[in-house]
């Protein structure tokens, strides 16, 4: 009997991955079907181009032409897309196949082609689902990790080119948890914090990055006598090692860094093996002073990471700011290489 029941599990395996397979195939080949449309616009469009608003013009006539026979997928905002789409990836074998047409839309709006790189790669290597990568252009996840790295690394990090050599190169600051449910003004402790990361624990995975996995909450330390409790422990695969996190709902402070350091300490000594990496500790606090913070840990610091929370998405013009200050901060790099 369990071999027949095991028979029947593999059977339908292979039916559901088939249909997975087919569902992806048949999405891809729509998702070329618009790139070349949107190619052969664009290309009639160049031949027409002494004329005025002609490009206007040809979407309109198109979608008209179209639009009866196959549908609002024919639309003239949509025919539009489709140029777009073309302009925006115009070498159709740099398309990805596990990427969706939903999710190509979502590429075409961002404004630089570093960004599109990096949350393409992302999704591919992540499986993000639309909502999913949705979510992360939209909590500005490219503007947070530039906030401590070179676009050359970030870039690098997302392709697969390169392993991740240190923290700072995956941990994001500020975390959003938004998912949390939980308001700025609302009165919680942090074991209302932690409960809330436990219930929502799928997408504070996604907000950390797929490659944590979780390994305990509240962790007791026993250390001569006396009983020390780590708030959240995870394992990162991709640095092989480790990570603590301790939430504080209050501004940081030096002695919340010396306890976290002796938490690593502890899990560097007695819990990690010889083959993986450091431990790392990441401090989720309320607010910070990066001064303090700074000061507190030694110059060349790699395993200690304070990064603040917040408890909703960016608004648009909190997105602008950011990137003008990235604008600002890579002007200021390149002027500084000039020199």
């Amino acid at each position: 009997m369990l071999t027949e029941q095991s028979l029947i599990s593999d059977i339908k395996a292979i039916i559901d991955s088939a249909r997975d397979n087919a569902i992806r195939h048949v999405d891809f080949e729509r998702t070329l079907m618009y790139w070349g449309v949107g190619q052969r616009i664009f290309e009639e469009e160049q031949r027409g181009k002494d004329r005025a608003n002609y490009g206007s013009y040809l979407t309109k006539y198109i979608a008209e032409q179209l639009e009866p026979q196959y549908g609002t997928g024919f639309s003239k905002r949509q025919v539009e897309l489709f140029r777009q789409f073309y302009r925006t990836f115009p070498i159709a074998n740099t398309l990805y196949s596990q990427l969706s047409w939903s999710q190509y839309k979502l590429l075409i709006r961002l404004d630089s082609q570093d960004k599109r790189d990096f949350y393409s790669a992302e999704a591919v290597k992540n499986n993000w689902t639309v909502r999913q990568l949705e979510r992360q252009i939209y909590s500005s996840l490219w503007e947070r990790l530039l906030a401590s790295n070179d676009r050359e690394s970030v870039l690098a990090v997302a392709r697969n080119e390169k392993e991740a050599s240190n923290a700072r190169e995956i941990i994001k600051d500020p975390m959003y948890l938004e998912f949390l449910g939980l308001k700025r003004e609302s009165s919680y402790y942090e074991r209302d914090l932690e409960q809330a990361i436990i219930t929502h624990l799928h997408d504070f995975l996604l907000e950390l990055g797929n490659v944590f996995t979780f390994v305990a909450r509240q962790k007791r330390l026993h250390i001569e006598g006396d009983d020390f409790y780590i708030d959240l422990v995870f394992y990162n695969r991709l640095l092989q090692c480790f990570v603590i996190i301790e939430i504080k709902t209050d501004k940081l402070t030096h002695q919340d860094i010396g306890q976290l350091q002796m938490y690593v300490n502890y899990y560097d000594r007695f819990e990690k093996k010889d083959f993986e990496k450091p431990t790392i500790g990441i401090l989720l606090c309320a607010e910070k002073n990066n001064a303090v913070v700074k000061i507190s840990l030694p110059e060349d610091n790699k395993h200690i990471i304070a990064s603040e929370y917040k408890l909703y998405l960016p608004t648009e013009q909190q997105l602008i700011e950011e990137v003008k200050k990235e604008i600002e901060k890579q002007d200021k790099a390149s002027v500084d290489e000039g020199i």
